[in-house]
């Protein structure tokens, strides 16, 4: 059962067929997307296979010009990235009861489960989507019982999902911290033990899409966010004041990086500021996995980073104050980030 705390389900809504949109999911005018616009010329593609030469330069020029690239040929199972979607999208088609067994706590941002609400306020314009986030790392924290079993398969593939998403951004970790320098090392030990989310957004269609977002601008909260999608296209990337579209490449998964990696490059790297679009005639589905420092871990900028011509330009954070943050003040593009700066 739905609660008063909780709105209904965006796809129920889509699904009765409503003409005109609820005004929870009204965005103000300057925030509303321009579906006849958008850059056309795509995010950086970076291939990682044996053939694409070094990719560490190319790496570099992506997190500094964009924040965010594809990769291709990077290792992961083409057969597991669809596996992954159809899980999702066979969970997302069942009835709403059986989906409703594993409903998130809607007084508790970010509980795993399936939803619509993301943020802890309750007076922000809602986000047409819905959603499942499963907790996946660390170990101790993954427990399939509270992710859907249907269909049958589908904890098998979100583990194996998990472990190919960590391996992967592991390995991401180290050319970027080595295109700055930096032992390979240097930021996945920055990071500490990771605590890794994968979130499938559901994306239905939209009466009135020019008046909605299916996810508002923002950057993430974390230090890098790994993100597959079917073909219909959505996810938008913010470059020099304009939206770029995110162009669906088959077997490519895109990476953006979050905040804590431009905290500890002492900003040489931007996180990138993100959003999703939505239409009125097809549904979209996304995989988003997040890898994120513990609530317990301190960051700041690395001390090779900071120098007379690039003096520190970022608070200590510890990560746990960061997260409450965001989610009470709610995204707002990148203001939780541009309140660790330090003024100069």
């Amino acid at each position: 059962m739905e609660t008063a705390a909780e709105p209904h389900r965006v796809q129920i809504l889509a699904e009765v067929g409503i003409a005109n949109l609820p005004t929870q999911y009204v965005q103000p005018p300057e925030l509303r997307p321009d579906l006849c616009r958008g850059g056309n010329g795509g995010i950086p593609v970076v291939d990682l296979g044996p053939s694409g030469g070094d990719p560490v330069p190319e790496i570099a020029c992506a997190c500094r010009d964009w924040g965010s690239f594809q990769v291709v040929n990077h290792g992961v199972p083409p057969r597991l990235l669809e596996e992954v979607k159809a899980a999702g999208s066979f969970f997302f088609r069942s009835p709403m009861e059986a989906k409703l067994r594993f409903a998130c706590d809607p007084r508790s941002p970010a509980s795993e489960g399936y939803g619509s609400r993301m943020l802890s306020k309750e007076d922000g314009v809602l986000d047409w989507r819905d959603y499942f986030d499963h907790h996946t790392l660390p170990e101790s924290r993954r427990n399939p019982s509270r992710w859907p079993d249907f269909p049958g398969n589908y904890r098998d593939i979100v583990v194996e999902y998990s472990n190919n998403m960590k391996n992967l951004a592991q390995s991401l970790l180290c050319m970027i911290s080595q295109s700055l320098g930096l032992p390979p090392s240097y930021i996945e030990e920055a990071v500490g033990e990771v605590y890794q989310n994968i979130t499938i957004s559901y994306y239905p269609p939209c009466p009135q899409p020019e008046l909605a977002l299916g996810l508002q601008s923002h950057s993430d909260m974390g230090s890098i966010t790994l993100l597959i999608q079917d073909d219909v296209g959505g996810l938008e990337v913010l470059k020099d004041g304009e939206w770029i579209e995110v162009q669906p490449l088959t077997d490519a998964i895109v990476v953006i990086l979050a905040d804590q990696t431009e905290v500890i490059t002492n900003g040489k790297y931007k996180s990138a500021v993100h959003r999703a679009v939505v239409n009125n005639h097809r549904s979209r589905l996304s995989v988003a996995t997040f890898y994120d420092p513990s609530k317990t871990r301190k960051i700041y900028p690395a001390h090779e980073l900071v120098t007379e011509n690039c003096p520190l330009k970022y608070q200590e954070v510890l990560y746990g104050d960061y997260v409450s943050s965001w989610y009470s003040k709610g995204p707002d593009g990148k203001r939780n980030i541009d309140a660790l700066l330090i003024h100069q």
